[in-house]
């Protein structure tokens, strides 16, 4: 079995990135074995069944004598670049920003995740007035220097280049002495049962942190997005209060949700 990444060195990756090859291993080869795979990644079977046991309580990995079965049913996602997130979705994501804009009122305190769509609706503040504003997002940050009227504040915390967003101890510590009023949080995944997930375990660890200290949890996200899981689950789908999706969403998930209570806003897809 090969590495899905020839150029990645398997003996110094991490938790997180082993059990993230270990999925696009099982998205392209549909089954995973332990000793293929402690030879790839040059770990211990024991840790390698942690991870299997590990994807398996994602709902990922159906675990089988000596390895693993993808499950059937959700998607495992692939995390993209910034760049391909970027060229996606493109108007969707506009139009979700502009209703998502239309949320903030003069004197809300605001954090808006990294992302590509909420870098949209930081380009939508440049008129609005007496917001404040919190970003993890480099990108995000830097589409607010166009917006006077908003008082910018950063999480600070070690930068993840490939997302642009920042994370860490200081990221989580700086949210801690606040309350704000909404978050706006992208996602790179999100199924009725296993909640809204993310590529990252920092980003996840950061994203409930924000969840906590933000009075309403504003979801935006196109609906491609739907019935489809990635390694790091962030918050049950109980807990968001709004989601603005396009009309794409599909029929169960859009029923599912608003009998959950939670309110959905659909733009044009």
């Amino acid at each position: 079995m090969n590495s899905p990444d020839a150029g990645t060195d398997n003996r110094v990756m991490g938790t997180s990135g082993r059990r993230e090859h270990i999925i696009q291993l099982l998205r392209t080869h549909g089954s995973v074995q332990v000793n293929e795979l402690s030879q790839q990644f040059h770990v211990s079977t024991v840790t390698i069944r942690n991870d299997l046991a590990f994807l398996e309580k994602q709902g990922i990995a159906v675990r089988a004598y000596g390895g693993a079965l993808i499950c059937e049913g959700v998607s495992p996602v692939s995390e993209p670049s910034l760049e391909d997130k970027s060229t996606r979705h493109t108007t969707i994501k506009r139009n979700i920003a502009a209703v998502a804009a239309d949320l903030i009122r003069p004197g809300l305190r605001v954090i808006l995740d990294s992302g590509t769509t909420t870098y949209e609706i930081a380009r939508q503040l440049r008129h609005h007035q007496d917001t404040i504003v919190m970003t993890n997002g480099m990108n995000v940050a830097n589409a607010l220097l166009e917006a006077p009227g908003v008082e910018l504040l950063m999480t600070g915390g070690q930068l993840r280049r490939q997302s642009l967003s920042f994370y860490g101890d200081q990221a989580e510590q700086s949210l801690q002495n606040y309350h704000f009023d909404m978050l706006f949080l992208g996602v790179d995944a999100i199924d009725l049962e296993r909640g809204i997930s993310t590529h990252n375990e920092d980003e996840a660890r950061l994203n409930r942190r924000m969840c906590e200290v933000a009075g309403h949890i504003v979801v935006v996200t196109d609906s491609s997005k739907f019935n489809s899981s990635s390694l790091h689950k962030i918050i049950d789908t109980q807990r968001i209060d709004t989601i603005i999706t396009d009309d794409g969403i599909p029929e169960a998930s859009l029923t599912g949700l608003r009998r959950i209570g939670t309110e959905v806003i659909l733009v044009k897809g």
